[in-house]
């Protein structure tokens, strides 16, 4: 069971509209600064009971890669299932980096050794261990590629709206 957090699902919407992520439909609440607080909001999103605000993970660390210090920071404050959200979703938004990203400086990879992966040069390749690593780490049964995919396909979209 996930640690219930007292920061609301439009408290974390609101957070990430102001750093320019539309990835989750709703909110309108006031969001109280917390986007002026990176480890808190990634802490919180891990945390979250809502699935689709646990994947806001990988379009944040996409958008925003000047914040990968600060999964480091949230890792160690979480307990073992949102650390192990956090972890894989971060590491899905370092492969989908490379591959959809690839003039920008790429994310670190903070958590393939902790994950027991070993890195190959291609991001798919990658994406598709991680999947089967997050899937056996977690005991679910749940297409993580495909969600990683989703995530990132939202998120372009998104991007490729603001600009229209």
């Amino acid at each position: 069971m996930r640690q219930t957090s007292s920061i609301s699902g439009d408290q974390l919407t609101g957070a990430l509209r102001a750093l320019g992520i539309n990835f989750v439909a709703g909110g309108g609440g006031k969001e109280d600064r917390l986007h002026k607080q990176p480890a808190r909001l990634i802490a919180a999103l891990a945390r979250s009971d809502e699935a689709r605000l646990r994947l806001s993970l990988i379009p944040l660390f996409l958008e925003h890669p000047e914040l990968a210090a600060q999964a480091l920071r949230a890792v160690s404050a979480l307990d073992p299932t949102a650390r192990l959200t956090l972890q894989c979703y971060y590491s899905a938004a370092v492969w989908l980096g490379r591959k959809y990203q690839a003039r920008r400086a790429p994310l670190t990879d903070y958590f393939s050794k902790e994950l027991n992966l070993i890195p190959a040069d291609d991001p798919d390749e990658n994406l598709r261990s991680l999947s089967k690593r997050h899937a056996n780490l977690s005991g679910t049964r749940i297409n993580w590629l495909g969600t990683y995919q989703h995530a990132a396909q939202i998120w372009m979209r998104g991007k490729e709206l603001s600009r229209g």
